[in-house]
């Protein structure tokens, strides 16, 4: 695949980034894609490995040396077509995607890996440049209703399957715009949400129905919602479908009950970052604003560094970023970790716009003033044997007046899994396997789940890798077999 000696020839050639002092004035991507020509020569790189570890590597199962093959030799859009026959929104992917085909890189063993997410970036994009990206409406109609409850990644990849297999598919989401966390929780700045409403409109042409503002779940429950006018009960739902796929989802933020959460100025990341987004949309100011003001963002992942960028671009006096876990080492031990995701210190694009970053550090305290934040109290931790301790003496204070808590996501929303009866496992999301007869169906007939729903909180690609799967599952189901691809 690529060129026989391109790995030995050509070096790693990664995209570039607009200055810090233009991108914080906005809230626009930033990241430009490669040339047709750095493209190709990156694609010249693909080792003719044998064994394309990458794709064991990516949960989609990318085909990634026949699309490196393919760019190398200038076939654009038929590494479009191999890049669409694994993923249903590429566009989304190769720009928030952590890339573990990338650690999983022959390559990688040894050199730097080859730039698998840059070359899907330059194919995408230049599909959508060139009007490559077109709907593909079903021949026949199946006569069959299939219910999807939730609109991010899970659910559209399960909605645009199902309507490609013949069905009449149905979104239905509580915000009033489609795409889920994609749309709310990821900043304009790292995903533009046109790409979302261009996605949309290939849907729509393919037969998919969306309605929004709806809430799926008792009315009593509706608190739950943000934007839904509607609430629809499970029941209801169930009698006009002939399946339901639920695909919200993991919304459930990991608390920090320490002395002082209730304090003005203590938020969730997403009470930050979903009217962040909505109000680029054009959808309502934000309500909390952080010009001027010391950011701690407590948790070390990519929602936390998502808060990092926002605070930069509000303006921020400082922000820092803590987290409890040990500094991670520079660089992985390549020979012990591949082709396994390391565990090695990343750095994303918003830490280098400006941003303290400090570890192994247990909050003990939020304090503050007649009820608003002034600080935190914290300590010092050690880790020996497994096991998490303090070390004495290590206490100290830092000033907050903003703390955004980052730490993950627990479970998706109970009040909705309940209204459905379905059976849940020991982490609160649904149960359901994706092995075997049956997959992806839960405890209740006619009843699906996908996503972060079933699996708990993940990565956009699990997502649609199990969207697509479930597809699969549910036309099975209906019809008695499937031609869908797994």
């Amino acid at each position: 695949m690529g060129k026989l000696t391109g790995f030995m020839e050509f070096s790693r050639l990664s995209e570039e980034y607009l200055p810090v002092v233009e991108r914080l004035k906005n809230y626009q991507e930033f990241v430009l894609h490669l040339t047709d020509e750095q493209a190709q020569t990156q694609g010249a790189r693909c080792m003719d490995c044998g064994i394309p570890f990458c794709s064991s590597g990516c949960p989609v199962n990318n085909i990634i040396p026949d699309w490196n093959d393919l760019v190398y030799r200038g076939n654009w859009k038929q590494a479009l077509d191999v890049l669409h026959s694994t993923n249903n929104f590429p566009e989304v992917t190769s720009r928030i995607c952590p890339a573990p085909c990338e650690a999983a890189c022959t390559l990688n063993i040894s050199e730097a890996a080859v730039g698998i997410k840059s070359v899907e970036h330059a194919i995408i994009d230049k599909g959508g440049e060139n009007g490559w990206v077109l709907p593909q409406p079903a021949a026949n109609k199946s006569g069959k209703k299939v219910a999807i409850v939730g609109s991010g990644p899970a659910g559209l990849a399960a909605a645009q399957q199902l309507a490609r297999a013949g069905h009449d598919v149905t979104v239905f989401e509580k915000n009033s715009r489609i795409g889920g966390l994609m749309r709310y929780g990821i900043p304009d700045f790292k995903l533009d949400k046109r790409l979302i409403d261009w996605r949309m409109a290939q849907l729509k042409a393919e037969g998919v129905t969306f309605r929004t503002s709806v809430f799926i779940g008792k009315d009593a429950d509706r608190s739950v919602a943000n934007d839904a006018k509607k609430s629809i009960a499970p029941k209801e739902l169930l009698k006009k479908f002939d399946a339901v796929v639920l695909a919200g989802g993991a919304e459930v933020p990991r608390d920090l009950p320490v002395p002082g959460r209730e304090l003005k100025g203590v938020h969730y990341a997403l009470e930050f970052l979903i009217p962040q987004n909505k109000e680029v949309a054009g959808d309502g100011k934000n309500p909390i604003n952080a010009k001027g003001k010391h950011v701690v963002v407590i948790g070390g992942g990519d929602t936390g560094s998502d808060c990092v960028g926002t605070s930069n671009r509000h303006g921020a006096a400082s922000v820092t970023q803590i987290e409890v876990m040990p500094r991670a080492p520079d660089q992985e031990n390549r020979p012990l970790t591949w082709p396994n995701w390391p565990n090695k210190l990343r750095t994303s694009s918003s830490h280098d716009e400006g941003c303290q970053r400090d570890w192994a550090i247990a909050t003990k305290e939020f304090t503050g003033n007649n009820g608003k934040l002034t600080g935190i109290k914290a300590v010092r931790v050690e880790f020996k044997d497994g096991k998490m301790s303090e070390v004495p003496g290590s206490e100290f204070e830092m000033k907050a007046d903003l703390v955004f808590l980052a730490m993950g996501f627990v479970s998706p929303a109970q009040k909705v899994l309940d209204a459905f009866g379905v059976e849940k496992d020991t982490r609160g999301n649904v149960k359901a396997s994706t092995e075997g007869a049956g997959c992806y169906m839960t405890n209740m007939n006619k009843v699906f789940a996908a996503g972060d729903m079933r699996r708990g909180q993940s990565l956009v690609v699990w997502a649609i890798r199990e969207g697509r799967q479930c597809a699969r599952a549910v036309d099975e189901y209906l019809m008695g077999s499937t031609v869908l691809p797994r």
